[in-house]
């Protein structure tokens, strides 16, 4: 079922009010990466908000779906969307990366209910949404498993080895969501190892590929249900962002991967924001 008009406004709502929160932590943090959360802040939205079947006054709900952050260092989105949607007080965003915080540089499941895995290595994420849908289906479970993972991680040989088995074992109700913000942390993805032809790359391996906007939230949320259909092969959606969304003067800066904005920038971006008014600045087709 597609988005309503006001379902779309509600969900940009909480995409501007994660994006303001990650800045607020970050700048309280003073560490932490910036442009990858910003630009995932409409994906996490869709999938508290909209998405995923949880509860989070149950976080280990046994018919709740999984989301598996595999790029653990954009974890500040996913605290900013979990705090929003009602796990733990907002305010307790600003204990990211504090001794003794709940809220790691990288997300520790043992510390924080809601969290499926520990991450931080790139690589794994993909390989543990795997083993879990797998288990699901043995079970006779109907959860979906979602998995969010960089595209500069795709760098990393375990993506390919649980790709290539879970296309073999046809897990279709796996879905990946790769964040194709086009960076890293030492440049553009396309500079230091291109990932090009990424659509191909997974049919070979018994994919279903679609791709999306991953701003246009109708967009996504229609990819996420079209995934929900295909009964034969896992999906994989490549999600195109733009990273430090929000803030147009970091927009599209691959140094913003890993670095956080001090008080007087975290003033103004915060200032940007609000002054978008949780508008699409750029559109990107």
């Amino acid at each position: 079922m597609a988005l309503t008009d006001d379902e779309v406004q509600k969900l940009e709502q909480k995409a501007e009010a994660i994006r303001e929160t990650i800045i607020t932590m970050l700048v309280a943090a003073g560490s932490g990466h910036t442009a990858g959360p910003l630009g995932t802040a409409d994906i996490f939205a869709a999938f508290y908000f909209y998405i995923l079947k949880h509860d989070p006054a149950n976080p280990d709900w046994d018919e709740r779906d999984r989301l598996i952050l595999s790029n653990g260092h954009i974890v500040p989105v996913r605290y900013a969307a979990m705090a929003h949607a009602g796990y733990f007080p907002v305010e307790e965003c600003l204990t990211l990366r504090k001794f003794g915080s709940r809220l790691q540089g990288h997300p520790e499941r043992l510390r924080l209910p809601g969290l499926e895995t520990t991450s931080g290595p790139l690589g794994e994420g993909l390989s543990q949404a795997a083993g879990i849908a797998y288990a699901l289906r043995m079970d006779g479970k109907k959860n979906q498993v979602y998995v969010v993972m960089g595209d500069g991680e795709q760098d990393e040989g375990q993506v390919w080895e649980a790709a290539m088995w879970a296309g073999k074992e046809r897990l279709a109700n796996l879905t990946a969501v790769i964040d194709r913000n086009n960076i890293q942390i030492d440049g553009y993805t396309e500079d230091v190892m291109p990932l090009e032809s990424l659509r191909a790359k997974y049919e070979a391996f018994n994919w279903h590929v679609l791709e999306a906007n991953g701003h246009d939230l109708r967009a996504f949320v229609a990819a996420v249900e079209e995934a929900k259909a295909i009964y034969e092969k896992p999906v994989v959606i490549i999600a195109h962002t733009i990273p430090g969304k929000g803030v147009p003067e970091i927009e599209f800066d691959y140094h913003w991967h890993g670095k956080p904005p001090t008080k007087e920038e975290g003033k103004r971006f915060l200032k940007e924001l609000r002054t978008l008014g949780g508008k699409l600045p750029h559109e990107y087709a």
